[in-house]
């Protein structure tokens, strides 16, 4: 999370921008294109492309949409879907400053979709300013360049055994990486470094933290983005929990406070490790529901390959798969890095952006109205002495296992809603069974002779 000053939209800038005509703003900005857009169950950004002749209606109806044809829990026979844009969500593509991209909230039939992410979302911030509170957040997205057919990792000559923070590795990628940052210092997100991560051909760019709706619509932008360039430049990026076997994952890790009259209710120079009793009930929230939560913050088949993985080339795989928090330490679902805030480790690159921020709030929550203890902190290194704790629970092994625990959470069925939660169990399941049909080659090399 960054300690850097930010700029931050008051509540009434951002009631303004929200009212703000696109129409106008198009005229003073050139903006000739919109996309408008929205996220599905499963992540995945959909979008309308409006010419700027159209868009006041937009604004105003929202674009059309046949909900069954994304990841939705809708059918053919549903009536249109339509995409309301948030004005106050606008950006302007820095690679393509002709083109506005907007965040749009999900309506149907004269009534929020309550399955919509951004809108599970947003109802999450509504409980939490109910209670007085705001949710801020900072995410940080790791990512691969690789070969445009997916078959290996860009930069063949990236090979060392230790390459993160390689210098010579990020500077041979300088071209994509300064576009990519270079558009977040134009937007003015307070982009603060760039690395090379601990996986060959794997990099993460941070910028500052916020409210959490700003943080998810910035972090779905930000995966286009990089994506976008990437090609520009001849390459692929991927966010791909585990693309390569023997290399560390791609995580999503989250940084989270939480905030009250303007202050940060976390701190607490009392408090241990400077954390306040909120903070430790908010982090028993996550413990306690570390298991179901673990459907949304790990959503594919793939994802269990990073969380249960064994060691990488590099020594370690910094993922967690016990259910513990400590302090300044990177082998535990959770750390405290400093006062008044902590660090979320357990979410991989193919968490739903809004899924992500809304089931972390959604058990913080649970955590702080059931006063929940996050039970003794454990300053050991997980993965050499993780075998002698005892009590600790143990991440899923799958998805099944993930999405069994979900099924089984009141707490984020209440939390969430029933459609939410509903539709995703139905449409993930539906990919897991579509995986277990799948005939591998490892199992035809170790049972076609048995």
């Amino acid at each position: 999370m960054a300690r850097l000053p930010k700029q931050v939209k008051d509540a009434e800038g951002r009631a303004s921008a929200a009212s703000a005509s696109l129409a106008t703003i198009a005229q003073e900005r050139g903006i000739k294109y919109f996309l408008i857009s929205y996220v599905d169950l499963f992540g995945g950004l959909r979008a309308k492309l409006v010419p700027a002749s159209a868009i006041d209606e937009m604004q105003k109806a929202g674009a059309g949409f046949a909900g069954f044809a994304t990841w939705l829990d809708m059918s053919p026979a549903d009536p249109d879907l339509f995409a309301v844009p948030d004005p106050s969500s606008l950006i302007q593509l820095p690679w393509n400053p002709e083109v506005g991209w907007l965040a749009s909230d999900l309506v149907m039939d004269g009534k929020i979709v309550e399955q919509a992410p951004r809108s599970v979302l947003k109802a999450q911030l509504a409980r939490a300013e109910a209670l007085g509170y705001e949710m801020k957040s900072g995410v940080e997205c790791e990512y691969f360049l690789i070969s445009a057919d997916g078959s290996a990792i860009h930069d063949g000559s990236d090979t060392a055994a230790k390459p993160c923070y390689d210098q010579s590795a990020l500077m041979r990628q300088y071209g994509v990486i300064k576009e990519i940052c270079d558009s977040m210092l134009q937007l003015g997100w307070g982009a603060y470094q760039n690395d090379h991560e601990d996986a060959n051909g794997q990099f993460e760019m941070n910028w500052n933290y916020d409210n959490a709706l700003i943080t998810a619509d910035r972090h779905v932008f930000f995966k286009y983005m990089v994506k976008s360039i990437a090609e520009k430049h001849g390459l692929r990026a991927t966010f791909m929990p585990k693309p390569f076997i023997n290399l560390t994952g791609s995580g999503c890790h989250v940084h989270v406070s939480l905030w009250k009259k303007g202050g940060n209710a976390f701190s607490d120079p009392k408090g241990e490790l400077g954390v306040s009793q909120l903070g430790y009930h908010f982090i028993g929230g996550l413990i306690h529901n570390a298991d179901a939560l673990c459907a949304l913050t790990n959503p594919t088949v793939n994802s269990y390959k990073r969380i249960n993985a064994p060691r990488t080339i590099s020594g370690a795989t910094w993922a967690p798969n016990t259910v513990t928090y400590t302090g300044n330490n990177r082998t535990h679902m959770i750390r405290i890095p400093d006062a008044g805030r902590f660090e979320f480790r357990l979410a991989d690159g193919a968490a739903n952006p809004y899924l992500l921020q809304a089931g972390v709030l959604a058990s913080g929550l649970d955590g702080i109205e059931n006063a929940r203890d996050p039970g003794k902190r454990l300053d050991i290194n997980m993965y050499t002495e993780g075998h002698k704790v005892r009590g600790a629970k143990r991440l899923p092994l799958n998805l099944l296992d993930a999405l069994r625990a979900l099924e089984k959470s009141k707490v984020l069925k209440d939390s969430l809603g029933s459609a939410l939660v509903d539709g995703y169990l139905k449409l993930k399941t539906e990919e897991w069974n579509a995986y277990s049909r799948h005939l591998t080659q490892w199992e035809r090399e170790h049972t076609l002779d048995i």
